[in-house]
């Protein structure tokens, strides 16, 4: 009860202050950089050393590939057969397909399955859901505003670069080493600002208009990745029969909401900004509750 009450008053908390003037219009982006480039790392460092080498940890990359494939699959359909614009469509495909598995990711995992599920959760997140923001995403926004070039070069460099991958890389050789009382303090210290910062900045970015010709893609968006997503997760693990904490983590992550920078994309490349900015605001929340029903109604069954 009291994580979730921390949730919540954070999201709150940064939607109140979206109100006012005390933030500047650039504070989440503040946020998010500190998150990406200190307390992210950090909580890499703390959590990755303490996995095990196994074909499990492949279960959270799989999972995230294949689930953002059919959903951008669904979302090409679904706008063929509602006659959307490329523009709409566009934006569908960012925000109808990437998750918040991160920011929105890492708390409520958390909560739901605790610390030990954390490992699982950055790998789905920097191997999946990073990745595809870097490569996916990039083409789309290009492809859908009629650019005609990619550069390559440029996203190989942002991936190679991006800390929390760099820290991904670093931590790997350390797995199994017990580190330092001194050091694990330190880590965990920055490793919990990640929480009530990502949330503060999740609020302070959340836009709630919706206007009425927006309703067929708004519910198309999120009835993919809010209910298609986690469906085909749930498929793919019993397919395979996987019965573990990466493939519960997996499933969690796989409905987790729109990915915020996914709509910030979307807004910067003149694709449907506001429904883009809706989406994400109502599937953040919404969100919120649709995986408490899954974790009530699944992992507690």
């Amino acid at each position: 009860m009291e994580n979730f009450l921390l949730i919540f008053a954070c999201l709150a908390f940064g939607y109140m202050l979206s109100k006012t003037e005390i933030f500047t219009q650039n504070a989440p982006i503040v946020l998010n950089q500190f998150i990406i480039t200190i307390a992210l790392p950090a909580m890499i460092f703390l959590q990755i050393p303490r996995l095990e080498f196994s074909a499990e940890l492949l279960i959270p990359v799989i999972v995230a590939w294949i689930v953002m494939g059919v959903s951008a699959l669904f979302i090409l359909l679904f706008s063929k057969l509602l006659h959307f614009s490329r523009e709409v469509t566009g934006a569908l495909m960012l925000v109808g397909v990437l998750g918040n598995t991160s920011f929105v990711g890492i708390p409520l995992v958390q909560v739901y399955l605790g610390e030990t599920a954390l490992p699982y959760v950055l790998i789905y997140d920097q191997l999946g859901s990073f990745i595809a923001l870097s490569t996916y995403a990039t083409f789309v926004s290009i492809y859908y505003t009629n650019h005609t070039t990619i550069n390559a070069r440029a996203i190989f460099k942002k991936i190679i670069t991006f800390p929390p991958l760099v820290a991904l890389v670093l931590s790997l050789p350390f797995v199994g080493v017990a580190f330092h009382p001194a050091i694990l303090h330190t880590l965990e210290t920055l490793a919990n600002t990640i929480v009530p910062l990502a949330l503060v900045s999740v609020g302070l970015s959340l836009r709630l208009k919706l206007e009425r010709k927006d309703i067929a893609p708004f519910f198309t968006a999120l009835g993919v990745k809010i209910v298609l997503a986690p469906l085909v997760a749930f498929a793919l693990v019993w397919l395979f029969g996987w019965r573990s904490l990466a493939a519960d983590v997996s499933i969690l992550e796989s409905a987790m909401g729109p990915m915020i920078t996914a709509g910030a994309l979307a807004a910067m490349a003149g694709l449907a900004p506001r429904l883009s900015s809706a989406i994400v605001g109502y599937g953040t929340i919404i969100a919120f509750f649709t995986t408490w029903l899954l974790f009530a109604f699944h992992f507690q069954a």
